[in-house]
């Protein structure tokens, strides 16, 4: 039997008044590929911050290969061959991928000065070790989301280390992307480094993992392997209950068209797109990464320009110059990234709510109405259930699918009469992703002409009406609810 590299026994962590941690239990085994499950919000992240040194126990021990460790900061736990990858992406963006790769520790030439040839050769290797196409010359900032995650892999891994921590590594890359990165997993565990893989992609884990260990609200919850368990014993570890409804979709499509979109086209990004959406109706989107999915819907919104085509809104054609005038003319739209495009994270919930729906708080025209402002923040807390301490606790201190759930109030306060959702539930634990799919439901019951664009297959299966599926920028189905299975838009997405 593989032996432990890892054991953290009765790991308890308070901030204050607020116990995130509560006497968890973790084991890592020789070469295993261990995943860690629990909602948002359950003390995954916290309990990797004290693996990695960024957070001290306050109770409760660590053991790696069996020895008593205390790890008390980054450099530590490095130190001990841990190295953790970060959703969130710690780049430096105006450095190329080999700078950062080697970022403080730069090897240098005999007269003391950095050594540029070397750190690129040493990159280079690196890269290609791990079969991934990436120039190691270029500027980190010039780079995909999902080249910037893989180069924050190969960074980790030039640590040599031994204990690798992967949280939700593939929540911005392709399918072909994800392949790689699982055969790079692979030849990793064959090299004898054990893996703590983060994910919420059931998939995923049945696909790449030997063993879950799940966690709910700081506490340890059980172990299974992964070959004897199911989706379904999963998610009642994790919420507690059994999720009999986890999509919530009924057919609510009148005949009325509220978006009409003729040869929209924008030079190398898309071009020729043709579809309507209608009232009560969530026409989805599919395709794979660099389709052009996104920027079809930026172009839409006013966030960035076409060169030619026609909108129309509820019958009258629109000239949007920017995301102002899509929201004047009634068009709402939740961003891929939630973090960087859809919140302001230092304020409060309260705050970001209401942000796009000042001018009709005013009380006189440089006033805003307190009594307006408390009464919508106090009512999209209630309808949408956004757990948190109160209006006016920081946004950035609530879980991912509770800042989804802000991002969408705040654009539903705009009383859109075409609502976008690019990537809704990315990042998103399974109860609050069931919570979301409700929501999504009863607005489009409501007459909502929703716009859903998600790379994630049984999403769009589930909650869309059809669906348009994209390949380089251009439309090549439209498939009827009859017509949706993974394999016909895999058909269309990949040109086969």
């Amino acid at each position: 039997m593989a032996v432990n590299v890892l054991e953290m026994q009765g790991i308890a962590k308070s901030f204050g008044p607020t116990r995130a941690l509560n006497g968890i239990n973790f084991e890592l085994k020789d070469g295993e590929i261990h995943a860690l499950l629990g909602e948002n919000g359950a003390g995954k992240s916290t309990l990797i911050k004290v693996l990695g040194g960024i957070h001290q126990p306050d109770q409760g021990e660590i053991r790696i290969n069996g020895n008593v460790t205390a790890i008390n900061g980054v450099h530590d736990a490095q130190a001990h061959g841990i190295g953790v990858i970060h959703q969130e992406i710690v780049l430096v963006p105006y450095l190329s991928v080999a700078e950062n790769i080697f970022l403080g520790r730069e090897p240098v030439t005999r007269f003391g000065l950095k050594d540029t040839k070397q750190i690129v050769a040493r990159a280079q290797t690196m890269v290609e070790q791990l079969g991934l196409n990436i120039d190691v010359n270029m500027l980190v900032g010039e780079l995909s989301v999902a080249h910037q995650q893989l180069v924050e892999i190969v960074k980790a891994i030039s640590f040599n280390v031994k204990i690798l921590v992967m949280d939700e590594p593939t929540s911005s890359l392709s399918d072909e992307e994800v392949n790689s990165l699982f055969a790079t997993m692979e030849r990793l565990r064959k090299n004898g480094v054990s893996i703590i893989y983060i994910s919420h992609k059931f998939d995923e884990l049945f696909r790449i993992t030997d063993r879950i260990t799940i966690i709910r609200d700081g506490t340890y919850v059980g172990t299974v392997n992964t070959k004897s368990t199911s989706p379904e014993q999963l998610v009642a570890m994790m919420v507690g209950r059994e999720l009999k409804n986890f999509y919530t979709r009924t057919d609510s499509r009148q005949d009325e068209v509220v978006l009409k979109v003729e040869n929209l086209s924008k030079q190398n990004v898309f071009d020729g797109i043709h579809f309507t959406v209608r009232k009560g109706e969530i026409l989805g989107f599919s395709g794979l990464m660099g389709a052009g999915r996104s920027e079809l819907m930026q172009a839409i919104f006013g966030a960035s320009s076409y060169d030619r085509g026609s909108v129309y809104l509820n019958g009258e054609e629109l000239r949007i110059r920017n995301c102002g005038e899509a929201i004047e003319k009634g068009i709402a739209m939740v961003p891929e990234d939630r973090k960087d495009q859809g919140l302001v994270l230092m304020n409060s919930v309260g705050f970001n709510i209401t942000l796009s729906e000042l001018k009709r708080l005013m009380r006189n025209k440089w006033i805003v109405s307190e009594k307006k402002r408390k009464q919508l923040i106090g009512a999209y807390i209630k309808d949408l259930n956004i757990k948190t301490s109160s209006a006016d606790a920081e946004v950035s201190s609530l879980s991912g699918g509770n800042q989804q759930k802000v991002v969408l109030a705040k654009w539903l306060a705009t009383n859109p009469k075409l609502l976008i959702l690019d990537e809704p539930t990315r990042g998103v634990d399974v109860g609050a992703k069931s919570e979301i799919y409700s929501i999504i439901n009863e607005l489009a019951h409501e007459g909502l002409a929703i716009i859903l664009v998600s790379s994630e297959l049984p999403e769009i299966i589930n909650m869309c009406d059809s669906v348009c599926v994209m390949r380089n920028g251009r439309l090549t189905a439209q498939l009827d609810k009859s017509e949706l299975t993974q394999e016909n838009i895999m058909r269309y997405a990949t040109g086969g």
